[in-house]
């Protein structure tokens, strides 16, 4: 789809958001008629919410090609989201009931990749989503944008708000020419009730500024992204002088108040709870983006003191949130008398066959798709313990990334410096099996679309690289027990966030400090060089500013490519045909304390 003023725009349609009715009747047991010594008019309806989805349809994990497990035995995807969905429609009364999502739809499993990349739905005469048809048949009302909806470039993610039967509601996704929105910025539902006038419920959908960082290359020049509060703040009252007698906020955004790319752009990651605190006039917001569950939280807003219930159902469609409201007639108008949300867990219930059997065709082929062989592996790797050991299964994707780097530098000005390459864990549950290597499998070690760059950093630069890295360890002293299941992801940290780097050698005292913990850098053999020159091999999000780490952002770039880094491993492996650790797996780096190796 080419970029023009008319697609970009797209269905914001002048910003200014239909008004859409839900229609129906409230149950008969809400209505009361006004009289001498009769209690006000009352009605009562609910909002339901899910988020951060990422292109989970199934229960079904397609990078192990089994039905999706985990340690608390919970379930994924819309088909028993659905399920959930019908249930509360039966007992509140469908028209009683509202359906959004606070963003990242279409991103994260191999069904959703598959209908960007390899039968893309931008394609002449291509297929329709399949989170879009689970969408319109669940009957969502609303969907917030998520920043991974930017990933795979702005026309896909205009085919799929085409395909929507609801918006894409994006009050701070501006265009960077015009600084208007971009996508609707909100949508107005009337809720009919028995007592004469409609509930007017507004639903403002915001993103994360982090696009402007994470998906530089796709929004850079076409898209801005100011901050959650500012555009609130815009949006609310507006909201309120139409008539809204609810607004509901829809953000895909944390509620943490904190940032992971630090000062690079002004506006905070994680500010849903800001937004309530500093914004009057809301009364609830569906969080998304932190992955993390939370049933019901209070906010009290500084200005009016009314508290605003926040509430942030688990990601993967394993929770449904619901928001009930009590409303109450009075002075001419609906007030909110109360307001409270609880999660619905969806592993209490079976798929819906509505939505297995819609997208049965769709879930076939890819699991074709994922089982192609592409090579064979002579040893069997996996990530288990590569969160706090150097495990060959994350050398490969170093090595990988170290020799194409190395080969889109040959000839030129930089060919002479060493590359070393940084990798992460990302699933502690990838595996490359002995024997033949699939899709799947390489798809499993990098589950994320990012790209490849090179960057040109010093020794010094390196070090303290690595020491950022090396927070993610809980301070542990010499001589105490060690815990692997307490001993990372010190600070919260995400095992994506943190970094093994090859091409060199050390330590990570545990028992010290952070800031003091990388002991014995090397390369080759000798302590590193702080002024030496090298070149870095890093994914574009890290390149970008993502986990906030020094000094990668301002490096200069040296070579950049489009391909991801997944589809890289796996043209690697095509290659050479077979996997062989022997050939490039090496201890580089431990875990020790006062010299002494951890494991």
């Amino acid at each position: 789809m080419p970029l023009n003023r008319r697609t970009f725009l797209g269905t914001s349609a002048a910003a200014g958001a239909g008004v859409a009715m839900a229609g129906g009747v409230a149950a008969p047991a809400e209505a009361h008629g006004r009289g001498p010594g009769r209690p006000p008019k009352r009605y009562a309806f609910t909002v339901m919410g899910t988020t951060d989805l990422h292109g989970n349809v199934f229960n079904w994990d397609y990078f192990t090609d089994k039905e999706f497990d985990d340690k608390a035995h919970n379930d994924v995807g819309l088909a028993k989201i659905s399920t959930l969905v019908e249930q509360v429609r039966a007992e509140k009364g469908r028209h009683n009931t509202l359906m959004i999502d606070a963003g990242d739809t279409i991103q994260g499993t191999q069904l959703s990749y598959y209908y960007a990349k390899v039968d893309p739905i931008t394609a002449k005469r291509g297929p329709v989503h399949p989170m879009a048809q689970a969408m319109n048949a669940i009957g969502y009302d609303a969907a917030a944008l998520g920043n991974h909806e930017f990933n795979y470039g702005i026309p896909v993610l205009r085919k799929f708000e085409e395909q929507c039967d609801f918006p894409l509601l994006g009050a701070n996704a501006l265009d960077a020419k015009t600084l208007r929105p971009a996508f609707a910025p909100y949508v107005i539902k009337r809720m009919r009730t028995p007592h004469g006038p409609d509930v007017k419920v507004a639903i403002l959908g915001l993103t994360n500024p982090g696009i402007a960082i994470w998906d530089k290359a796709n929004v850079s020049g076409r898209m801005v992204f100011p901050g959650l509060e500012e555009q609130a703040a815009k949006f609310v009252p507006r909201l309120r002088s139409m008539g809204a007698d609810v607004v509901i906020v829809s953000a895909h955004s944390g509620t943490s108040g904190t940032s992971s790319y630090g000062d690079q752009v002004p506006y905070v990651e994680n500010a849903a709870a800001l937004v309530a605190e500093q914004v009057p006039g809301i009364d609830a917001i569906l969080v998304g983006h932190a992955h993390l569950e939370i049933p019901e939280y209070f906010v009290e807003n500084k200005e009016t003191g009314k508290k605003v219930v926040l509430s942030e159902p688990l990601k993967w469609g394993q929770r449904l949130t619901l928001f009930d409201f009590d409303l109450v007639w009075e002075k001419g108008r609906w007030v909110v008398e109360r307001a409270g949300s609880r999660v619905l867990n969806s592993n209490t219930v079976a798929e819906d066959p509505k939505i297995t059997g819609l997208l049965a065709d769709e879930h076939k082929k890819v699991v074709a798709y994922v089982n192609q062989v592409i090579g064979t592996s002579t040893a069997a790797m996996t990530t288990a313990e590569a969160a706090w050991k150097d495990e060959p299964i994350i050398d490969l994707i170093n090595v990988v990334q170290a020799e194409t780097v190395k080969a889109a530098l040959a000839g030129g000005a930089y060919a002479s410096l060493p590359v070393l390459s940084q990798a992460s864990c990302f699933s502690r549950t990838a595996q490359i099996p002995a024997g033949n290597v699939t899709i799947k499998d390489a798809s499993g070690l990098y589950p994320f679309e990012n790209t490849l760059e090179a960057r040109l950093l010093t020794g010094a630069q390196i070090k303290d690289y690595l020491e950022f890295s090396a927070r993610y360890y809980v301070q542990t002293a010499a001589g105490a027990p060690v815990d692997t299941a307490k001993l990372t992801n010190a600070g919260n940290t995400p095992d994506y966030n943190y970094d093994a780097v090859s091409g060199l050698t050390y330590e990570i005292d545990i028992a010290k400090p952070n800031g003091s913990r990388i002991v014995n850098l090397s390369f080759e053999g000798k302590a590193i060089d702080p002024a030496a020159e090298f070149v870095l091999a890093v994914n574009n999000y890290r390149a970008s500013g993502g986990g906030n780490f020094p000094h990668v952002p301002g490096a200069k770039q040296l070579w950049a490519n489009s391909e991801e880094i997944r589809n890289t491993i796996i043209g690697w492996v095509q290659a050479k045909g077979s996997v062989d650790s022997a050939r490039f797996a090496s201890v580089d780096w431990r875990l020790t304390r006062d010299g002494v190796p951890v494991f």
